[in-house]
């Protein structure tokens, strides 16, 4: 094992699977992603490479396979499969301070070298300098707090749906019954954007008066997050709609919008940015293929997104509490001295995972959002919404859901309603 690398370098941790010698296998990782290639060339001098190669930091050896996790690698026949983590580190001055070279130098042709048949990017550390270079979120947790007027617990809030389908004036019936139990927080589906049914524009004339009249009334303005993914420049134009209509938040698709778009936006944007991750499945599902959401957040997080979805405790979808839980934590903890990201817990949740969620992430900084969860409540939104409210509360004071339930109905009749049959 190496020293650890300088303050100045890059450091990403993989996880790999060959059946090639590990230290071998790890060279040809640091030399496809750096200053070599598969034959040694003219140019490529010993001082070169000591300037811009890639170094190995650390091979740990975890364990062997039994068969391939990919197809398509070429291994020696006779030699087992060995997984291992190993840590590259790249010098700054490959990359300078582009976002887009380092994802180039970090996520490149890795994937596809035939020695392996597994790589994952399971963590990335992005020097200060680099990190200072981007501006990250304007808003974060705590302006994100200040705009929605909510503190000393989560934000909870809401999908529209359904997802599609909905006329600009079925979303404003939707969002008044929604303001009307209380909500925090309401967001267009990742599935809408401008569509000819309700576009954006449209959209906006109908939702904003109603959370504007609401507000003037009850002196609470929910946060609305319309979905403006498009091209850059339709994105701007979609933006100060929002901005135009008093509206407090915009969301983007951070997979299809990408790093250029996000950046272009950023740098005009006035409002928070809620960044969803439509689509990070297909880079993170194979437990050896692709990047951890560790990685794939931080460059998202630089380039200048408020609010980054991470699931939720016992989700719909396929991912683990503890990959929920470490992607949560990732975002609240400060890079480079800025601002936390706002994670956002999404997807099935209802009050029966407040606890959990509270004692494992060990703060209150985060979205709680649940369509069902609100919507399906047994006396309506508005006892959903309650109910959300009084899981936290007794969470924060650490009293149990079914204690806190005695003398709180809204929670009592959740409790009956989400609970899976023993």
């Amino acid at each position: 094992m190496n020293p650890a690398p300088p303050s100045n370098r890059i450091v990403a941790r993989y996880l790999i699977e060959t059946a090639h010698p590990l230290e071998q296998a790890a060279a040809h990782m640091a030399g496809e992603q750096s200053s070599g290639t598969f034959v040694a060339i003219p140019g490529e001098t010993d001082e070169l490479k000591q300037r811009f190669g890639a170094q190995i930091i650390d091979i740990e050896e975890c364990g062997e396979a039994s068969v391939a996790a990919l197809p398509g690698s070429k291994q020696p026949a006779s030699a087992p499969l060995k997984q291992a983590k190993v840590t590259l580190s790249f010098p700054l001055e490959n990359t300078g301070h582009s976002l887009f070279a380092l994802f180039a130098q970090v996520a490149g042709n890795l994937f596809e070298l035939s020695p392996f048949s597994g790589l994952k990017l399971l963590d990335l550390d992005i020097p200060d300098e680099l990190a200072k270079a981007h501006p990250g979120p304007q808003f974060g947790v705590e302006g994100t707090r200040k705009l929605a007027n909510v503190y000393d617990r989560p934000l909870i809030g809401t999908i529209v749906k359904p997802s599609v389908g909905l006329a600009p004036a079925d979303t404003a019936a939707l969002v008044k019954q929604l303001l009307a139990a209380g909500i925090d927080f309401i967001k267009d589906d990742e599935l809408i954007a401008n569509p000819p049914y309700s576009p954006i524009k449209d959209r906006v004339a109908a939702v904003m008066p109603v959370i504007n009249d609401h507000a003037e009334k009850t002196g609470k303005k929910a946060m609305y997050a319309f979905n403006i993914s498009d091209e850059p420049e339709a994105m701007i134009r979609h933006h100060d709609t929002v901005l135009a209509g008093g509206g407090t938040c915009v969301m983007t698709n951070m997979i299809p919008v990408g790093l250029s778009g996000l950046s272009y936006l950023r740098k005009r944007s006035q409002l928070p940015i809620h960044g969803h991750r439509a689509g990070w499945g297909m880079l993170s599902r194979h437990p050896l293929l692709g990047m951890s959401y560790l990685a794939f957040q931080k460059f998202f997080r630089l380039v200048g997104v408020d609010h980054l979805h991470v699931n939720g405790l016992r989700n719909k979808f396929c991912e683990p509490d503890d990959s929920v839980l470490a992607s949560a934590k990732t975002c609240l903890a400060p890079m480079a001295g800025r601002h936390a990201v706002m994670p956002v817990f999404s997807s099935g949740q209802s009050a029966l995972q407040a606890p959990d969620t509270y004692q494992r992430l060990g703060s209150v900084d985060l979205m709680y959002l649940a369509g069902g969860g609100i919507m399906a409540h047994p006396d309506g939104p508005a006892a959903g919404m309650a109910s959300l409210k009084q899981s936290w509360e007794a969470a924060i004071k650490g009293i149990s859901l079914e204690e806190y339930s005695k003398t709180h109905d809204e929670l009592a009749k959740a409790l009956q309603k989400y609970a899976k049959p023993k």
